[in-house]
């Protein structure tokens, strides 16, 4: 009988303390040991739900989920895990709980020292890879919405479809945790009907951006371009609802760095940047420049693509 592959996740929660970086780490009595807060999946749920949660059971703290770090596999007495990782900037106050006693907050080198475990503590230089920042903007694809060759009407007013808003329902739970302060869309129909969900969760408005759209990028690209990057510079995070003629090319300049990029395999990191329908990119800015961007080639719970693959650097 073969072992058993579990599916877990977690996250390095962090805070700017008089102007130092502090990871918070957390002690377990029944293995005696520190690490950083992980649990295992239920059923169906998407892994970034999945960390945000253990973390929150873990730990009590409110979380803003920033750039996902590099996953981990290792055996286990249960079988083989694999735990996928997130940055999360915390705050408030650490509540014990039946798993956890205690939290510590430490500077990334005696974070370190603390650690009981190898691959916990190469953690600390994934997130010290880049400048330790918020993500800034989710650029998102809006959802399926049928075939244009089976619609009648405008183009625009091309409605989403059963999957495609079953992914607008998904955008808002996953969203949500990266707390966006504002939602803007293109305009078509499917674009506003993907992120009015995660909106209305919100209790935000979602403006117009038709710079965004097929048709205003076509016009007037530069437009666009200018956008998203004062988007980048914002002190606050910004979903914008696009489409698949504009996402490669607007990436495609602000990528030209390099910054990290997770969810693309090697091979499409040579190609145009992919945006599938219902995907997601989450871009980490410092100084107004992206320094990371993870692709979520779907948010949909339970889905295979939903589980994120880290590439080489």
């Amino acid at each position: 009988m073969s072992a058993e592959h579990i599916l877990a996740a977690g996250g390095v929660p962090w805070r700017l303390e008089g102007g130092d970086l502090q990871l918070g780490i957390v002690h377990r009595p029944r293995h005696d040991d520190w690490s950083f807060p992980k649990g295992k999946l239920r059923h169906g749920e998407h892994p970034l739900l999945a960390a945000v949660r253990e973390v929150t059971e873990e730990t009590g703290l409110q979380l803003v989920v920033g750039r996902r770090l590099p996953s981990r596999s290792y055996l286990s007495v249960d079988g083989t895990k694999s735990v996928d990782y997130w940055s999360m900037q915390a705050a408030g106050a650490f509540v014990p709980n039946e798993e956890t006693d205690c939290l510590t907050w430490l500077t990334p080198e005696q974070a370190v020292d603390r650690l009981s475990y190898t691959d916990d503590r190469s953690l600390v230089a994934d997130v010290l890879a880049v400048p330790v920042a918020p993500v800034r903007v989710l650029l998102v694809r809006h959802g399926r919405a049928g075939s244009s060759e089976e619609w009648s009407g405008p183009d625009d007013e091309r409605p989403l479809d059963e999957r495609g808003a079953a992914e607008a329902r998904a955008l808002a739970d996953v969203g949500r945790v990266f707390q966006p302060a504002r939602v803007v869309t293109a305009d078509p129909v499917r674009c506003r009907q993907t992120v009015g969900p995660l909106a209305e969760r919100l209790g935000l408005q979602v403006g117009p951006a038709p710079e965004f759209g097929e048709d205003g990028y076509a016009e007037d690209s530069a437009a666009a371009q200018g956008s998203l990057r004062a988007l980048l510079d914002a002190g606050s995070l910004t979903v914008v609802c696009s489409q698949g003629g504009v996402i490669p090319d607007l990436l495609e300049s602000l990528l030209a760095a390099r910054p990290l990029i997770t969810g693309v395999s090697p091979r499409r990191r040579a190609d145009r940047a992919p945006a599938r329908k219902g995907s997601m990119w989450a871009l980490t800015a410092w100084g107004g420049h992206v320094v990371s961007a993870d692709y979520y080639a779907s948010v949909l719970p339970g889905a295979a693509s939903s589980r994120p693959g880290v590439t080489d650097r």
